[in-house]
């Protein structure tokens, strides 16, 4: 690639050094006992609005965010403005249903979604169900963080052969695991609200400056294929793009809010008005979103796939290095710093998070449950930073050792396995109806399903259903979950014939009673 960019990989390093204190720092602020796993992986549940904000943006809008939205309207087009509304539609559900589930969780110290499902229907098959669906949908989003982290490293001239290539990634991580073992949730809540600053100055600055060097706007759209601005008009008999780019949105918006590190943002708040009013506010990072999709346009007018300059990223990158490729052509050397940090820090963020609620998933619902049913607060805390170590670890090593393709398409299974889990979770919330074990089968079914139709769509998120002479391209997730509540919806009376219904730890009240405790 090119020579190492020595003005931006020194404000990149300054900056990360400020994370990594700041990470460190975190353990004293709201200074709690951190062997109890409620303050490690939750932040003793007492993160305020602003707080919470910082910390579901920095969840939510990764550094693969960064890369691979505008990534995708560079190559595909337009279909990758599905984000938006997909963002959109996704903050309703937040303002409807997870305040309550907050509530629930507070009054009975759930730490994970699994903890509820466990209380709520008195299954722990279905909570183990919904423990391993939340880790497996996990650990390859952890990996997609380093795919971020790795094109911004390399757009910075810092590669190498082999595992010697490898080495900033491994340094990251271990600075990553150690904040996180030792100051718990706080490292990421606090490097946030960093990483979201660096974020939108920069997003700001590549909306202005950019279209000023290009021309303007008329330019950018005048220099970008007709077939990328608009979806491809639909066919006889078919929904064509439309049906995919609909579902695409829905499907995603349904999936947010139920991966295991939106739940363990969600709970970390102080009061389920916190996240309420987070509902209203972080829409914001929706018309950010906008903005960074407008910037796989800047780059197909600013013509950097086609110089030779940038040959060697988007030979080692593909599409993703888009974005670098466009910072690097049309900032300065000080600025191109800033942003790469700001993307290298969106990687960390979420990781921490993740790897954060990996490990009390596995720890509250599979060692708790299976193995140790009676650890005392420090076991139970000591369980759970091992395992957040050991989950970084394995990104790392999945990334040094398998293609990121791989990543990638497991990430895109996660998508459709995790939304599998939305009966019990979200629909346990408003009722109790539901048999445990018909949401066990529906959410069996509904796994297989959904990853046969990943498979035969050749790896891709997108199905095309067959229905006579129509058919339906959408995305298999919500196909999936379609069959699982119907299932669910018809085993229920069959099996509360012959079984009786697991009994529920919560109350009735605790669903109608005010949110604050």
């Amino acid at each position: 690639m090119q020579d190492v960019n020595w003005t931006a990989l020194i404000i990149f390093l300054v900056l990360f050094a400020l994370i990594t204190w700041l990470g460190f720092a975190a353990a004293r602020w709201r200074k709690g006992d951190l062997d109890q796993l409620h303050e490690w992986g939750l932040g003793g549940r007492r993160f305020g609005t602003i707080v919470t904000w910082f910390l579901i943006g920095g969840d939510l809008y990764t550094a693969y965010t960064f890369i691979a939205v505008p990534a995708l309207a560079f190559g595909a087009g337009a279909i990758a403005f599905f984000a938006v509304p997909y963002t959109i539609v996704a903050y309703p559900i937040l303002f409807l249903v997870f305040p309550r589930l907050w509530y629930v969780c507070h009054r009975h110290n759930y730490i994970t979604a699994a903890d509820f499902v466990r209380g709520r229907f008195g299954n722990r098959w279905l909570a183990l169900a919904v423990a391993v669906t939340g880790i497996v949908a996990t650990l390859p989003y952890i990996a997609l963080q380093l795919v971020g982290l790795q094109v911004v490293i390399g757009g910075m001239g810092v590669s190498g052969e082999g595992y010697s290539g490898d080495l900033p990634l491994l340094l990251a991580f271990i600075i990553l695991a150690a904040f996180t073992y030792s100051s718990g949730l706080r490292a990421p809540a606090s490097i946030a609200i960093v990483k979201d600053i660096l974020i939108y100055i920069t997003a700001f600055a590549a909306i202005i400056v950019v279209p000023i060097q290009l021309g303007g706007f008329g330019n950018i759209f005048a220099a970008v294929p007709a077939e990328k601005l608009l979806l491809a008009t639909p066919g006889a008999n078919t929904t064509g793009a439309y049906g995919a780019y609909a579902t695409l949105a829905l499907g995603s918006a349904l999936a947010l809010f139920l991966y295991p590190h939106s739940i363990t943002g969600i709970l970390s708040a102080s009061s389920g008005h916190a996240v309420r009013r987070n509902a209203a506010l972080l829409p914001a990072y929706s018309f950010m979103l906008g903005l960074l999709a407008l910037i796989g346009f800047f780059a197909i007018a600013a013509g950097v796939g086609k110089l030779p300059e940038y040959a060697t990223g988007f030979k080692q990158f593909g599409n993703n290095f888009a974005v670098p490729a466009l910072f690097l052509h049309s900032f300065p050397s000080w600025f191109v710093g800033i942003a790469f940090a700001a993307i290298g820090i969106g990687a960390l963020v979420p990781a921490a998070i993740m790897s954060i609620a990996a490990a009390n998933l596995y720890t509250r619902n599979i060692h708790r449950e299976f193995i140790n049913g009676a650890p005392t607060d420090r076991q139970e805390a000591q369980m759970a930073k091992w395992v957040s170590l050991i989950v970084k670890f394995g990104a790392l090593a999945f990334i040094v050792f398998v293609p990121s393709k791989f990543a990638i398409y497991l990430q895109l299974l996660g998508g459709i396995w995790i939304i599998q889990t939305l009966p019990a979770v979200m629909l346990g919330v408003y009722t109790r109806w539901f048999n445990d074990w018909a949401l066990l089968v529906g959410w069996a079914a509904g796994i297989v399903a959904g990853s046969a139709m990943f498979v035969a769509a050749n790896l891709t998120p997108t199905y095309a259903l067959a229905v006579g002479n129509l058919t339906f391209p959408g995305y298999s997730a919500l196909y999936a979950v379609v069959l699982n509540l119907v299932l669910t919806l018809v085993l229920t009376p069959l099996f509360n014939l012959v079984s009786r219904t697991s009994a529920d730890e919560t109350l009735a009240a605790e669903y109608r009673a005010p949110l604050r405790t």
